[in-house]
């Protein structure tokens, strides 16, 4: 094959693929079968890889996407993402509907929309080619993860057609179906992995990732719900959504123009019922204005528009048989009853499962074995119990008694005053807690060490690891004893540790799991003491003293290094290496701020509001969200909100903005 030849072919495959993309991904038509299209793109891939010249980063053979580590730049959004005002309730959305009306003396057109429980996206095209994808984040800016969202079947790298606007934005919602979200959960669930609580966590996980590879095997779908731009074909919501369903978008078959409240409200109470039967989690319905020219008109609040508005649905409910319980023991020692149930259809999963949180929770329900429950799923992976059928309650029924043992060790549970659960105190012997520790460990947020649930059993059984010490003892010899360990992944593994040990101090300091200490305050802490023998060291008073370390923390501490267990882990630790003080590099910053609570308000032009929040609290500030007489500076940047500038006025706050900031704690620029 010559190269005008390959250059055809290559164009061919691509306009092919594309189309069998389209008609199997948004219109679930596909027209050849698995293994036709797979041979379209092996040829596409091979003729790519002989002929590089021809190669195109919008090509559909780049859906697998890369083994390459990302970190995700954050991005401004040309149109800001504004957040829905929410209603439970009828007769605020009857409210919603009299305020429309009232403001605009015209006919009004609505467009309802189901509510789908994802992540959301905003789509950059330039010339019908996806240029860009960035998360909702704060709604002002977010995460670039184009990469990821190339990776998306679904999501048309080039538009169909040529009757789209140069330069527009499509909005919608990434999200996983329940087939989906139940593939990728039992896959977790065969590595040792823990489960994703639900389809939107997994959703939002997933779009993280920092390889592109891995988010293209898993079968994340977008629907797409609003578009954005300055030469739209149409002036209302509904036409122009219709039109970018033929440029190659997947939008909602269940969209539906309504005239009045009445047609809204058959809208919802129908998907109320239905919703059970579609493959995809929605949480509520969506109201919009239709006309552009009316939204405009009506405009928008701080924080949402003025025009729409969404309507949750309340929690679907079951009934079903408790028929024992079970408690578990999790990394802090804390024991969890856990209810087992007569297997109950909800929310399209079968429940088997549900929480029963403490013995206050148990005693409030008046709960027993053998009872009739009621169930909810929320956003947890195990549902709850909500209440009792104590008409359906046998005669011979009897009040639970809560454990006084440790299920998995044996030890006397003890009950801290002011706490609701129990607790077993043998932190250092029972093994659900020495195995939740290093898990905790071994997190992403904390030492990023890769190693799964089912490894770090493996470790503990083989009595290889004790504890997060002894990680960095592993060799690969004793790793490759262990079941599905192959030189490649014992190699991983031990890569993956040796890495470990140039992670922050603050991190590692989070990572040791010492009882209330989460990031925020171990960021804090490594402030304030510039290595882990200066908090060691740091008496009840020195902790108490800093801003926001109460009695409960400064005493959880106190409490953690007296352990003479604890000491010889940090012992371990130091002598493998890892950073157990903050470097000089780190010691920029200062404690200007301290004491100090600044509100933050508005855009600014350098800096994220989370870039702010972290810089405030990493010199001695608090930030909090609104105003009152405690608050010393409103940090104020482009639309402000006027409610705060008017109470910052009234209170005699100062107003410092972004410069104004960033020379008070130095002139940084983060």
């Amino acid at each position: 094959m010559n190269t005008q030849e390959a250059r055809e072919r290559i164009e061919q495959l691509r306009k092919e693929i594309r189309e069998h993309n389209y008609k199997y991904y948004v219109l679930a038509q596909p027209a050849i079968s698995d293994f036709e299209y797979d041979t379209l793109m092996n040829e596409l891939i091979r003729l790519e890889e002989e002929f590089p010249q021809f190669r195109d980063p919008n090509s559909p053979s780049q859906r697998v996407g890369s083994d390459i580590n990302k970190e995700f730049n954050q991005v401004r959004h040309r149109y800001p993402m504004y957040s829905l005002g929410n209603t439970y309730s009828p007769e605020e959305l009857q409210e919603f509907e009299k305020r429309i009306k009232k403001s605009m003396d015209e006919e009004i057109e609505y467009v309802c929309e189901l509510k789908y429980d994802g992540v959301a996206i905003a789509l950059t095209y330039q010339d019908g080619v996806l240029q860009k994808a960035v998360t909702r984040g704060d709604g002002v800016q977010g995460d670039d993860v184009t990469q990821n969202v190339k990776t998306i079947k679904s999501i048309p790298l080039r538009l169909r057609g040529n009757d789209y606007p140069p330069d527009f934005v499509i909005r919608g919602e990434i999200l996983f179906s329940h087939q989906g979200f139940e593939r990728i959960n039992r896959q977790k669930k065969e590595k040792g992995e823990a489960p994703f609580a639900n389809p939107r966590n997994a959703a939002a996980g997933t779009l993280k990732l920092q390889k592109s590879s891995t988010v293209a095997q898993r079968p994340l779908d977008c629907f797409l719900y609003s578009v954005v731009g300055e030469d739209l074909p149409y002036g209302k919501h509904y036409e122009n959504l219709r039109k970018a369903a033929e440029w190659g978008f997947k939008i909602s078959a269940q969209l539906k123009k309504c005239r009045n409240i009445d047609e809204i409200f058959d809208y919802i109470n129908y998907w109320d019922e239905k919703r059970t039967q579609l493959p995809y989690e929605i949480d509520g319905v969506v109201i919009k204005v239709n006309s552009h020219r009316q939204q405009e008109k009506l405009g928008y609040t701080a924080k949402s528009p003025r025009w729409a508005i969404a309507y949750k649905f309340k929690a679907e409910q079951a009934e079903t048989i408790l028929k024992s319980i079970e408690y578990q023991v999790g990394r802090t020692g804390a024991v969890t009853p856990v209810a087992n149930l007569e297997p109950v259809p909800l929310a399209g999963t079968t429940v088997k499962r549900a929480s029963l949180h403490n013995e206050d929770q148990i005693r409030l329900l008046d709960v027993r074995i053998n009872d009739t429950v009621y169930i909810e799923k929320g956003g947890e992976i195990i549902p709850k119990i909500v209440g009792v059928n104590k008409d359906k309650r046998p005669p011979d029924s009897q009040a639970i008694e809560f454990i006084t043992q440790c299920p998995e060790c044996g030890t006397g549970l003890i009950k801290p005053e002011g706490e609701a659960r129990h607790y077993c105190p043998n932190e250092n012997g029972c093994p659900p807690q020495i195995k939740g520790k290093i898990e905790h460990f071994v997190s992403r947020r904390a030492m990023d060490i890769e190693a799964a649930e089912a490894t770090i059993d493996a470790l503990y059984q083989k009595n290889l690891v004790r504890d997060v010490g002894d990680l960095y003892s592993l060799t690969k010899e004793q790793l490759l004893q262990l079941d599905r360990f192959a030189d490649k992944s014992a190699q991983n593994l031990t890569d993956s540790i040796e890495a470990s040990k140039e992670v922050p101090f603050p991190r590692v300091l989070y990572a040791l799991g010492i009882r209330f200490v989460g990031e925020t305050v171990a960021r804090k802490l490594a402030t304030h003491f510039r290595s882990i023998d200066e908090l060691a060291g740091a008496g009840y008073d020195q902790l108490i003293a800093i801003h926001e370390i109460g009695d409960r923390i400064a005493r959880s501490i106190t409490r953690f290094f007296s352990q003479e267990k604890n000491t010889e882990i940090i012992e371990k630790l130091r002598k493998a290496g890892v950073r157990l003080e903050t470097e000089k590099t780190e010691e920029k910053h200062n404690h200007t701020l301290q004491g100090a609570t600044i509100v933050i308000s508005g855009t600014f032009e350098n800096h994220s509001r989370k870039e702010l929040q972290d810089m405030i609290a990493q010199h001695g500030g608090k930030n909090t969200s609104s105003v009152s007489s405690n608050t010393d500076y409103l940090l104020a940047g482009d639309n402000a909100g006027t409610t705060k500038m008017e109470q910052a006025r009234r209170h005699n706050i100062p107003v410092i903005s972004e410069d104004d900031f960033l020379k008070m704690i130095g002139g940084e620029n983060l």
